[in-house]
């Protein structure tokens, strides 16, 4: 399969991809009488050329912000929405240079099950993930993630990580585990609609927008949200022309076939019903906000 990096990055695979339309063109030149029988694929030599010159207009759009060093640091814990992470897991995984952990609080490192079942293999182990990472996320989740911020050995990771990251960051729930580390006081956070009133109790401001940046903490609002997210925070940094040229290569224009994302939007009883359904969710995070 195709490293959809690679195709951005140019290079040897940009140029197999286009070898068949080389070949092509040379057939045609040559029945015209134009140049003489070439071979099917293109020579090392063109195929540099290809990269050369592919590289050249990407570093002519996207500037200084075509490589980088980001060492991302993607907690991967049982029970995790898997959406959260995957979502942002695209984005960041395809800046180029940047190094992403999947970071789990397991002591071996089996493939973790998200909350509906969804196995994610994980990189590295809090007990030996790098010391000093420039982001530091955390998904999502309900009966996982209340339990990933009962452990006392996982929050003192996330704590101590995030006291030198330049960007402390989650998507859904995973401001709860922000907040319980006590990394999201006197800031603006958002979260999940179901707990999002829960952030006051961690001694935030609760804020009803899709992204939220204060300062150096940038947290995204419920599930499909973590693409805005991801999108915001890549922006940050690599510069937007980066962003929007990842958003053009995942194709992310999305035109829901029903407005019913929120709970402004959602019809009366099926927001009265899902309220009324989630309450207890919001109980047991506000619990643990108090403990």
């Amino acid at each position: 399969m195709t490293n959809r990096r690679d195709i951005l990055a140019g290079g040897l695979t940009t140029a197999a991809l286009l070898a068949p339309f080389m070949a092509l063109e040379k057939a045609m030149a040559a029945q015209a009488g134009a140049a003489a029988a070439a071979p099917a694929n293109p020579s090392a030599a063109e195929q540099k050329a290809m990269a050369d010159n592919h590289m050249g207009a990407m570093e002519k759009v996207l500037g200084p912000g075509l490589w980088g060093k980001e060492e991302v640091g993607m907690i991967l814990y049982p029970g995790f929405t898997a959406l959260d992470l995957v979502g942002p897991h695209y984005f960041f995984a395809c800046m180029f240079g940047a190094k992403v952990h999947l970071i789990t609080p397991e002591k071996t490192l089996a493939a973790v099950a998200s909350d509906l079942g969804l196995a994610i293999q994980p990189t590295v182990t809090m007990a030996a993930a790098p010391r000093d990472l420039d982001v530091i996320f955390v998904p999502g989740g309900t009966e996982g993630t209340l339990k990933l911020m009962a452990d006392a050995g996982a929050m003192a990771f996330i704590r101590d990580r995030a006291s030198r990251a330049k960007h402390i960051t989650s998507v859904c729930t995973g401001s709860m585990v922000l907040g319980r580390a006590g990394l999201l006081k006197g800031k603006r956070a958002t979260s999940h609609w179901a707990v999002r009133p829960v952030l006051a109790d961690f001694g935030a401001t609760p804020v009803d927008e899709r992204v939220v940046r204060d300062g150096n903490v940038l947290t995204g609002a419920g599930v499909t949200a973590g693409m805005d997210f991801a999108i915001a925070l890549v922006a940050q940094l690599r510069g937007e022309a980066y962003a929007k040229a990842l958003m053009l290569q995942a194709e992310y224009a999305p035109v829901p076939p029903y407005n019913a994302g929120t709970m402004a939007t959602a019809p009366a009883d099926v927001g009265g019903m899902m309220g009324t359904m989630f309450a207890p969710v919001a109980d047991r995070f506000r619990a643990l906000a108090k403990a």
